[in-house]
């Protein structure tokens, strides 16, 4: 990006070994800064960037769920405290762009929610392994689909939960009482 001439990027990271590490290997390009810091709360004011990229990071905060259509409670609030910091600091018209692996079954279940105040657009590239990008525009209301899916989402989290009963294991012994 900083070959292509954009003028202000601000690198953010938890690992403060992996933001000295870009910072010295990046040393000559001055438009680049770097921060360790922690995406739950990041330190900057409300409204101040015009794109927000995450490429790897929200799959690298879901690696040890074993269950991609029900993430666990700990999982879905790391995630929406880092959707909420993202949506706070994007300006008016802004664009978070999330590139991953994971598919919009998946990942739009996340990101359909009416108090992140962004619409949501996804596109995937590749022929046989996929990877997908999603573009979040602040300040735009999200589709009719979208919309469903977060009122489905929201309606299935209050409903009650639903009780499966087997039945009582046979007591006779089928397979020997077969005369065969």
């Amino acid at each position: 990006m900083c070959q292509a001439g954009y003028s202000s990027i601000t690198n953010v990271d938890y690992s403060s070994v992996c933001v000295e590490s870009m910072a010295e290997r990046h040393k000559d390009c001055a438009q680049l800064s770097w921060l360790c810091m922690d995406a739950r709360r990041l330190a900057f004011p409300d409204g101040v960037f015009d794109v927000v990229l995450e490429k790897g990071t929200l799959d690298a905060m879901l690696v040890e769920e074993t269950d991609p259509w029900k993430i666990s409670e700990n999982a879905a609030r790391l995630l929406h405290q880092v959707l909420l910091e993202v949506s706070r600091v994007l300006k008016p018209g802004g664009r978070f762009i999330s590139v991953t692996f994971a598919q919009p079954h998946f990942r739009k279940r996340l990101y359909a929610r009416a108090e992140y105040d962004w619409s949501i657009k996804h596109y995937h590239y590749g022929s046989n392994f996929h990877y997908f990008l999603y573009v979040m525009t602040k300040g735009e209301k999200l589709s009719t689909e979208d919309a469903a899916l977060e009122r489905r989402l929201v309606e299935e989290a209050e409903a009650p939960p639903i009780y499966v009963r087997f039945q009582e294991a046979d007591s006779e012994d089928f397979l020997n009482n077969i005369g065969l």
